[in-house]
């Protein structure tokens, strides 16, 4: 049972994450129907960026107090981000936006590359250590002394997530924007002939999804305590396949499927992890049991196949509901 909660507090975090970068996957999707590869990197991005403001606020020798340093770190990342997805969609997306499909896809992997070696650049290919500005502090679940934990920056994260993806809901249900993203995302043609602008609502989508990756980029390098220039990459990938597990385009999908994503990992991860348990209570000898617990090939199978469960899930998903979870059938466009 201790087992199951631990791995069920960190797979909520970790879904945390990968709800806040997946929904900006759907949001630019839904309006456009085009799927921004380069968005993991703008989450990299948003981590770095951070990063550097951390390093320069910590080394300056001030009183700030630590949350205020990932607060200003945070609210310079922000901008970054939103002025680099809006630099994507009016240098690269939208002179392609009557193109056939495929090259607006090229287009993103070919960006997500470009951006991934800007940062290469700027701050070197050696994994950075994410200064922990803020000290962990572990809260315990159960009354065991070796019982599950939570700490007070999974809280944040779990928290800040929850906050964000209520303002994007009220943003887009609420608010006359909202309102003007629906109808392009509903048909671009008659928004225009009401009176919508629809570059400026296309754009806007872009930054706002950029201002979320810059958040999600740093909350995911707190919680690991390490950045890299290509830790987009595979955290892009997830999210972008959480999102089309809850349904493409649906923002409430977006969010079902990263939790999901995130917790069919940390149970798959957990869980294979104790077979190395197993060697001592199966009666082996003691030679052969020290064997098993040394291999490291069946000692580190529960976290670097940890992926592996995930997408197993969302094939299957696909397999017998290709629209997702919560996604509905649709037809294309003419």
């Amino acid at each position: 049972m201790d087992t199951f909660l631990q791995q069920l507090v960190n797979g909520v975090t970790l879904g945390s994450v990968y709800a806040i970068v997946a929904l900006g996957y759907t949001m630019v999707y839904g309006i456009i129907q085009l799927i921004n590869f380069a968005h993991g990197e703008v989450v990299m991005l948003g981590a770095m960026v951070a990063y550097s403001v951390i390093v320069a606020l910590a080394g300056a020798g001030g009183a700030l107090p630590p949350l205020a340093i990932l607060a200003i770190a945070t609210l310079t990342a922000i901008p970054v981000c939103m002025v680099v997805g809006y630099l994507l969609e009016r240098v690269a997306y939208r002179p392609l936006r009557r193109a056939p499909r495929l090259a607006p896809l090229i287009t993103a992997i070919g960006l997500s590359i470009v951006l991934q070696n800007i940062a290469l650049i700027i701050w070197t290919r050696n994994p950075l250590p994410y200064p922990q500005v803020i000290a962990t502090v572990p809260y315990r679940l159960t009354a065991t002394p070796d019982g599950a934990t939570i700490t007070n920056v999974q809280i944040g994260i779990i928290g800040l997530s929850i906050v964000m993806m209520a303002g994007l809901l009220l943003l887009v249900y609420r608010t006359r924007f909202g309102v003007a993203m629906r109808a392009v995302a509903q048909n671009p043609q008659v928004a225009g002939l009401m009176g919508i602008d629809i570059n400026r609502i296309i754009s806007a989508t872009f930054a706002l999804g950029a201002a979320l990756a810059a958040v999600a980029g740093v909350m995911d390098a707190s919680y690991y305590g390490v950045a890299h220039y290509q830790m987009g990459f595979l955290l892009g990938l997830k999210a972008f396949s959480a999102a089309v597990l809850g349904g493409i385009g649906n923002l409430a999908g977006a969010m079902l499927g990263g939790l999901l994503m995130g917790m069919i990992e940390a149970l798959g991860a957990g869980y294979v992890g104790e077979l190395t348990n197993l060697c001592h209570l199966s009666g082996w000898s003691d030679a052969l049991a020290q064997r098993c617990v040394n291999d490291p090939h069946l000692e580190l199978f529960g976290s670097n196949y940890q992926d592996v469960f995930a997408f197993v899930v969302l094939i299957l998903v696909l397999v017998f509901r290709p629209s997702g979870l919560l996604g509905e059938r649709v037809s294309d466009r003419a």
